[in-house]
Parts: C-alpha cells; structure tokens; sequence
C-alpha cells in the first residue's frame, strides 16, 4: 500500500449478546500491521443495527462506530457476522438483509455459529458450501442447502465464510486468507502457533521481524 491509499474498511457487526470469543483473533490480526503483506490495509470499524449501546455476551458494552443505512458494500472490505443469540428474531433480520447485499455485490461475508443459522434461514446457504455448529443445528432452520453442508471448522465458498463457533482461529484464518492479508508462509506460520499450539510457529514469525 502507497503512503496514499486509505485501507479498506472491514466491517464488524454488534448486537445484543455478541459472543465475544468469536471475533478476536481475526479483528486483531486485522488491526495490527505486525506481520502483515502490505501493513495498514485494512482497519475496522464496528456496525449495529443503530448506535446504540450493545452489551456482549461477556457483559461488555460497546458503542457502534456505524449503522448498518450507512455502509453499502462498495465501500467494504468484509462484513463479520459473530455468533449471537438473537439470530433466530426480528432483531437480526436486518444483519441478514445486509449480508444478502454484501453477497449479491460479491463481497465477502463471514458468519459464525448462530449467525450461520440466520443465513441459513434466509436462503443465503443454500447454493453454497458452508459449515455451522453442526448439521442438525442447521436443519432445524428447514433450509434447502444440506446438501452443501461441510463438516469442517470453516468453509469458504467464494464471497461467503462460514465457521462453527468453537473454531474462531480457523475462522480467523479464512478471514485472513480471503483478505489476502500475509504472505502464506506468515499465514502458515500463525496458524502453527495458535491452531496446533506448535512453538515453531513462533520462530518463523519472529524470522520475519529481522
């Protein structure tokens, strides 16, 4: 990146019981130009459904940056879906909306466990190879996609991402990789170290820093 390109705008979506464990290691990774292929090109920026006040699962609030009306996906890099326990209601309804825009202008989504169900429900799994909590959890939905269900730790297909929700590293290492975000021997190198907890991982990452 040119000391005159603005990064790209990753978007994070808040909501009334976040799961706060879903999402960490892949908007840190995205935020901190440590290790990163071109340092700086991407930043973050949190969306709710208005700017209110959102209180986590974990019970900590927070206050969006953004509104969902004011982000069109010409203007996004990613939009993030973490897990929540709201995606079966009303109250979702309109992150599901939004997602279908992001999908239809063919940019990327990633959804994470109970946000997997809610595209589930509204049809956006149903051409495209996913995962999810497992496949019972999706079918309890009635959608017309199990055929494509993958079970993994995180599919991608395309524009769209999927994880289960006790995955957040691989899921945190699709995002990356959809990104473009390192150089694939530091993507290999992180995923060492934080998936399979292997101290070589370590080693390669801090060769990079010299």
């Amino acid at each position: 990146m040119s000391d005159f390109d603005a990064p790209q705008t990753v978007h994070l979506a808040l909501y009334d019981t976040l799961a706060d464990w879903e999402y960490g290691y892949a908007v840190a990774g995205i935020n901190d130009p440590e290790f990163q292929k071109r340092p700086g090109s991407f930043t973050v920026a949190t969306v709710g459904a208005t700017r209110d006040p959102v209180t986590t699962k974990g019970g900590l609030r927070i206050v969006p940056d953004l509104t969902l009306d004011e982000i069109r996906p010409g203007d996004s890099a990613m939009l993030i879906l973490p897990g929540n326990e709201i995606w079966n209601t009303d109250g979702f309804t309109s992150f599901t909306d939004k997602a279908r825009d992001f999908l239809d202008a063919d940019v990327p989504v990633a959804a994470i466990c109970g946000a997997t169900g809610a595209l589930a429900a509204a049809g956006l799994l149903d051409e495209r190879a996913h995962t999810s909590n497992a496949a019972e959890f999706l079918d309890e939905v009635g959608y017309a996609g199990s055929a494509l269900y993958r079970d993994e730790p995180a599919v991608t297909d395309g524009a769209l991402i999927t994880a289960t929700g006790i995955a957040p590293i691989h899921f945190a290492h699709a995002i990356f990789e959809r990104l473009d975000l390192y150089e694939p021997e530091v993507l290999d190198a992180w995923f060492a170290l934080y998936a399979d907890r292997n101290p070589a991982g370590f080693y390669t990452l801090m060769e990079q820093q010299q």
